[in-house]
């Protein structure tokens, strides 16, 4: 699918993935949603990457919903609004289930349905000057479709304050409550990015995969309910050839195999 509104490239193992609108602030659409939907599918296909990070053009990360998009809302049925949901949160669930890291990149803004995008990154760095908002409240609809994962990544306390009042709020509180991990000088943003990125490759990707799983697995479960889980898990994982090589690796002093980090 050639895709007009997002930017990929190919580096090694790891794909780069640029939301690109920036006159419009790389706000969402119907055909951004129906984009990242159907590179989630290739790539989750495709087993040469490893990695994954998402960025935006311009002056914005992303600034959620395009005004032309909400304009059009407004004059939807009840039916035509369930179907135009449905479809970003299957976005927001496909880029969940990203059997690869996906890691965020995030410069600018960050704000309703793009913040939402921030909550799906299995980790995040962003800039000093970076201002998040679940901004949705402000103009009367609801973070509905994202509310899933930010309170996965948030947990109730935050998630309440911020849906309730939509305030913006700044990359050192981002990283308080846990929706961002580095917060650096923009001259900075590539260079951490990178440093993650590295660290991603030095580790098992067979074992990121199932681990982020498990994750989504054990969440809201309590220990009791997953001994079994976790521990065939775990059983899995020393018996498979990812387990028993990087085993090896570490008592015979070497790096394993899937190591390809600088």
């Amino acid at each position: 699918m050639p895709y007009e509104f997002i930017q990929t490239r190919r580096e090694g193992p790891v794909e780069y993935l640029t939301l690109n609108r920036p006159g419009v602030r790389n706000a969402f659409n119907e055909q951004v949603i129906q984009e990242l939907t159907h590179w989630t599918e290739a790539v989750s296909g495709d087993d040469e990457v490893r990695v994954a990070v998402l960025a935006g053009a311009g002056k914005m990360f992303c600034a959620g919903a395009d005004l032309a998009w909400m304009a059009r809302m407004a004059s939807y049925t009840h039916e035509e609004n369930v179907r135009d949901a449905s479809a970003m949160a299957r976005m927001y669930a496909a880029l969940d289930r990203l059997r690869v890291p996906l890691v965020g990149r995030v410069h600018g803004a960050a704000l309703g349905g793009g913040a939402g995008l921030v909550a799906v990154c299995d980790i995040v760095v962003s800039e000093e000057q970076a201002v998040f908002g679940f901004t949705e409240v402000k103009v009367g609809i609801l973070p509905a479709v994202i509310s899933p994962y930010v309170l996965m990544k948030l947990g109730a306390s935050a998630t309440r304050e911020l849906f309730l009042t939509g305030v913006r709020f700044d990359a050192a509180r981002a990283r308080e409550i846990g929706l961002v991990h580095g917060v650096v000088p923009a001259g900075e943003l590539d260079a951490r990015v990178a440093a993650y990125v590295d660290e991603l490759l030095s580790s098992a990707p067979e074992a990121i995969a199932t681990a982020k799983e498990l994750l989504r697995k054990v969440w809201g479960r309590s220990a009791d309910d997953m001994i079994g889980i976790t521990a065939d898990t775990i059983a899995a994982g020393r018996v498979s050839p990812e387990g028993q090589e990087g085993l090896k690796a570490f008592l015979e002093k070497r790096r394993a195999k899937w190591n390809v980090s600088h």
